[in-house]
């Protein structure tokens, strides 16, 4: 996410743009320590960065309320969307329902009856099973929760083997996904698949190795999406960094197309007009047509995608079609800005 993030602003030529770094370890007191020095050392316009949910709901809301823009490449708790939004909050990534709820109602389009539902248990993980639930719209054969962080998974394996599940949804990004799909192709339990981009980017599978083949994951991008903005990214991507750039790398780079359109029309200071310019969203994304609905949430189509492997004898993700188009949170009614 940073290195796109970064080639943005290099793409864009521009000299008197400032980007300050820091790593936040994902933890919350840290991160809250973090946004009090970039706001009160460094003065910064616009904060942006965080990839986790708890880390979200930590920094967020202070921020915003101190009059400082914030743009969140990633992480989009409900509550956020809802009844803690704010006018200086804006997603550009999705709400954390999106790609899960896409998802339940993929397979029941495909005709799921009865899967079992895993995820880590924070903000993040509950908005996930929610919105898989929310579009499924049937029964689950359980709904299991992990510790954050977690790296043994032989208990919810079990529990699962002695279910009478017909598939698997889950969702465990970073790590916590290598590890369960290790331990899974292991474990002899043979139900289909499914989950979210973030268990199955491209960093991800190639960790997996073969047995990600097969897994089906919904995202709001593929690298194989075919417009001529997300081509030329692709390529400057592999160009720069020698790697096929994952989802979290489209987000950092449509994030800060976002906030270099919005500079041509306005400056921070004034943040009625800057605001206004980060409401039209006049920018090319990776992902084609972006807008924001009420709520500064994108409303925005989320793709199937499939792990295949590749001529390079490497795990890749391939564009299956639409799961849901103009996909919308159900929280922003919430939202009273």
């Amino acid at each position: 996410m940073r290195d796109a993030f970064l080639l943005a602003i290099e793409q864009s030529g521009r000299e008197d743009i400032e980007v300050l770094v820091q790593d936040d370890a994902r933890k919350p007191d840290l991160a809250r320590s973090l946004a009090s020095e970039f706001l009160q050392r460094d003065e910064v316009d616009i904060m942006t960065g965080i990839i986790w949910s708890n880390l979200a709901m930590a920094v967020v809301p202070s921020v915003v309320r101190q009059g400082t823009f914030y743009l969140s490449p990633n992480a989009g708790p409900s509550d956020l969307a809802g009844r803690m939004c704010h006018q200086n909050y804006f997603n550009v990534a999705y709400q954390n329902d999106n790609l899960h709820g896409a998802m339940g109602a993929w397979m029941r389009e495909q005709g799921y009856q009865n899967p079992i539902i895993l995820a880590p248990n924070y903000p993040a993980g509950t908005d996930a099973l929610a919105g898989f639930k929310h579009l499924f719209e049937g029964e689950v054969a359980g709904e299991l929760y992990t510790q954050l962080g977690q790296t043994d998974y032989a208990a919810e394996i079990a529990q699962i083997r002695a279910s009478d599940a017909d598939s698997l949804f889950f969702f465990l990004p970073g790590g916590m996904g290598i590890s369960f799909m290790k331990q899974w192709a292991g474990s002899g339990v043979e139900l289909p698949v499914f989950g979210a981009a973030f268990s199955f980017d491209e960093v991800l599978i190639k960790a997996v190795g073969e047995a990600a083949v097969g897994a089906r994951n919904t995202s709001l991008w593929a690298h194989d999406l075919d417009n001529a903005t997300n081509r030329a990214f692709v390529e400057s991507f592999r160009e720069a960094y020698g790697r096929t750039p994952t989802l979290y790398a489209a987000q950092g780079f449509d994030t800060a197309n976002l906030i270099l359109a919005a500079l041509e029309s306005a400056h921070p200071d004034d943040q009625d007009a800057f605001r206004e310019a980060l409401r039209e969203a006049d920018f090319d994304s990776v992902r084609g047509e972006f807008r924001f609905g009420p709520n500064h949430h994108p409303i925005q189509d989320v793709y199937v995608r499939e792990v295949v492997m590749g001529e390079d004898g490497e795990p890749t993700n391939r564009l299956l079609g639409i799961a849901v188009e103009d996909i919308q949170d159900i929280y922003y009614p919430d939202c009273k800005m």
